[in-house]
């Protein structure tokens, strides 16, 4: 099954979604925080990338804009979660090449759904 690289720094949250990926079939890779997610990427070459917006040491914003500037990076699909639905928080994550934005709280089975749909989706193209 694929792998799935999950940045995220609240550990709660982050182990929700590993274990709901897991339980899925997927291979799951974990950040902390921005630096370690750039770095994982780089290390991992997951096959998705579930990102938090707000995360120590580099946002999720700074840190989707350092991967799509990387060639060995720039084509992983990045998924945002955060609990801020604001259109403008939207726009700047699909602005520094994000191509879906989950709002928080958000339930396991429609997590696992939209990961597969994307999953899918890349792979057709």
């Amino acid at each position: 099954m694929a792998k799935i690289l999950i940045a995220e720094d609240e550990r709660d949250i982050r182990e929700l979604i590993a274990f709901t990926l897991q339980f899925a079939g997927y291979e799951v890779i974990v950040a902390t925080n921005g630096v370690e997610a750039v770095e994982q990427a780089l290390e991992a070459h997951p096959a998705r990338i579930l990102m938090g917006v707000r995360m120590p040491r580099m946002t999720g914003y700074q840190a989707c804009e350092t991967l799509k500037g990387l060639p060995e990076t720039r084509d992983i699909p990045v998924i945002f979660l955060s609990a801020k639905g604001q259109e403008s928080e939207i726009q700047q994550g699909m602005g520094v090449g994000a191509i879906d934005y989950i709002l928080k709280p958000f339930a396991p089975d429609d997590l696992t759904e939209q990961v597969r749909r994307v999953l899918e989706e890349f792979a057709a193209t």
